[in-house]
């Protein structure tokens, strides 16, 4: 599996200077944002509008859309240029988009968080859904998302959950709960891993404890990083970037992993991924739109675009991520067990990491309170 898909997630939950830490947890949109810009009205955005005099330059991580994407939106929505950039992590993303008063992007991939947090400091144009009639291809449930309900201000691109990834013909007994991992068995001793992002680190602990993904309670954060600290003798490493290939070594047998990166597509392998009985999360990256776009209706047009089956099925067989678009999935051949075979309310079953403001700063000391040393 390609690492590029990986660095994708991998800083999901990391804090962004700044922003997502000054922002509050409630999102919401903001008709002006701090360098004045104000959101253009619903009125003011033409459906017809010529797109051929307008430009579109989209920031995305690295191999989660189609290369040949330019040509197509070109030859398509027949506007003037259409520029990709590439951004690593959500952190570089937010760094892009928040530098100045106009990026010169149009269309950011970012996570809902952190979608979240760009628009608490009114930063995004309100989604005009009379733009993107392909918005009725997504599941109701994409609709349904806790840090922007209504696809107020963002789009659902891809989602997933976070759980273990193991080798089934190595485990002794199948892992079924959190604690297989945050307490391993002496057979396990050495053969674990577990991720150091911020919020994913906390993830397994917090849940063992019956507690929300989105605490802010000191007491409960403080129980989960002693939990953490406990577990940390018994580690094979943290480890955000190769526990795919640990496993297929053999040198990991149990890793804490998001489902699409879990290399269960390699049958000779035997790696499997389950959802640990306490609950995960549910975790979602968007498409928005900046407030600062020259070439909003061209935004509009190629967010519709990319809800269009036949353009957004890639994702589900490139990335192996499920996309929240039903007429999407329809189009996907999936192998009974697969993945991409979690439905939409099994997923919804999860907790979605929402942005919570200056309390972030609070995973970001238990993450190097834990690793450290």
């Amino acid at each position: 599996m390609s690492r590029n898909r990986f660095t994708r997630r991998l800083p999901a939950a990391v804090a962004v200077a700044g922003l997502a830490l000054a922002v509050a947890a409630c999102g919401g949109e903001s008709s002006t944002s701090s360098d004045g810009t104000t959101a253009a009205k619903a009125e003011q955005l033409q459906p017809n509008a010529d797109l051929t005099k307008q430009s579109l330059q989209v920031t995305v991580w690295d191999g989660y859309t189609p290369k040949e994407l330019p040509e197509k939106v070109k030859e398509k929505l027949k506007v003037q240029e259409m520029k990709v950039t590439l951004h690593a992590t959500n952190e570089e993303a937010m760094a892009k988009l928040t530098a100045s008063g106009d990026s010169g992007i149009d269309v950011a991939f970012v996570s809902g968080q952190y979608a979240q947090a760009l628009s608490a400091q009114g930063l995004l144009e309100p989604i005009h859904a009379e733009l993107i009639p392909n918005l009725a291809n997504l599941y109701p449930e994409a609709t349904q998302l806790s840090y922007d309900k209504g696809n107020k201000y963002s789009v659902p691109y891809t989602w997933g959950t976070t759980g273990i990834c193991y080798r089934s013909d190595l485990v002794k007994t199948p892992p079924t709960s959190w604690n297989d991992i945050l307490k391993p068995p002496s057979w396990a001793e050495k053969k674990v891993t577990m991720m150091t992002t911020e919020r994913w680190l906390a993830l397994p602990a917090l849940k063992s404890l019956g507690y929300s993904v989105n605490t802010e309670k000191d007491e409960e954060i403080n129980k989960a990083k002693e939990l953490l600290v406990s577990q940390k003798p018994h580690l094979l490493s943290y480890d955000d970037t190769t526990f795919g290939d640990k496993l297929k070594s053999g040198e990991a047998i149990m890793v804490e992993a998001w489902d699409g990166w879990c290399p269960t597509t390699d049958e000779k392998q035997n790696i499997k991924f389950v959802v640990p009985k306490e609950g995960s999360d549910l975790w979602v990256d968007t498409m928005v739109i900046m407030k600062s776009s020259k070439n909003k209706e061209a935004a509009h047009a190629f967010i519709n675009m990319i809800l269009d089956p036949e353009t957004h099925r890639w994702a589900a067989e490139n990335i192996n991520y499920k996309v929240p678009n039903k007429a999407a999935m329809d189009k996907v051949t999936i192998a009974k067990g697969s993945l991409l075979d979690i439905k939409p309310a099994e997923l919804l079953n999860g907790e979605s990491i929402i942005d919570l403001g200056q309390a972030s700063t609070k995973f970001s000391r238990l993450s190097q309170e834990v690793t450290a040393g």
